[in-house]
């Protein structure tokens, strides 16, 4: 029997791709490092791009998925530099990439609740192992969709959130604390 969708999208087949990482990830077939290794990739072979314009939640999640990829992936690289204590410059130059990446992120979050007005928005700092992202990582959770789970650690965006009334003040266990207390 052919599976073959004759129609696929761009967006089928990008989200197919991550739900199968977020999956094996879950289920402990690879490791948060794997994860990222595997969606960097899978985005540098395809020559995957943001779009301009967020004017539907696919392109908006599209557009997250890229940016936090990117940030953590350049993060990681940083990382694995300076724990090596070699070349101080790439160090850098990897943590300012991720750092370019991280706002380009906050930047699409925004565009996308903005499109979806707010609505089904759940917002909340997010208990963490790690001392220096406790109080200061937020999770957004989009309760119209499955596997809409965003973070932000941007002071902007919080300040959007809390005026959109849609961050509570009651810190939580993360809906996916397996990977945000996961260490690469």
């Amino acid at each position: 029997m052919n599976y073959f969708k004759p129609n696929k999208t761009i967006f089928d087949d990008f989200f197919e791709h991550r739900d199968s990482l977020i999956i094996q990830h879950m289920n402990g077939d690879i490791n948060k490092k794997e994860y990222l290794e595997l969606n960097y990739r899978y985005m540098i072979e395809r020559s995957i791009k943001p779009f301009q314009r967020i004017d539907s939640f696919e392109k908006g999640m599209y557009n997250y998925q890229y940016y936090n990829m990117m940030a953590k992936y350049h993060k990681m690289i940083a990382q694995e530099i300076r724990d090596k204590g070699k070349h101080i410059s790439y160090y850098q130059k990897y943590l300012g990439e991720a750092d370019y990446y991280y706002n380009e992120k906050d930047k699409t979050t925004f565009r996308l609740l903005r499109f979806l007005h707010f609505e089904n928005v759940d917002a909340y700092f997010i208990k963490m192992e790690s001392s220096a992202l406790e109080g200061k990582l937020y999770e957004i959770v989009l309760g119209d969709y499955e596997y809409a789970i965003l973070h932000s650690k941007s002071i902007w965006l919080l300040d959007v959130l809390k005026k959109e009334n849609v961050f509570s003040d009651k810190k939580k266990k993360s809906v996916i604390d397996y990977y945000v207390n996961s260490r690469y």
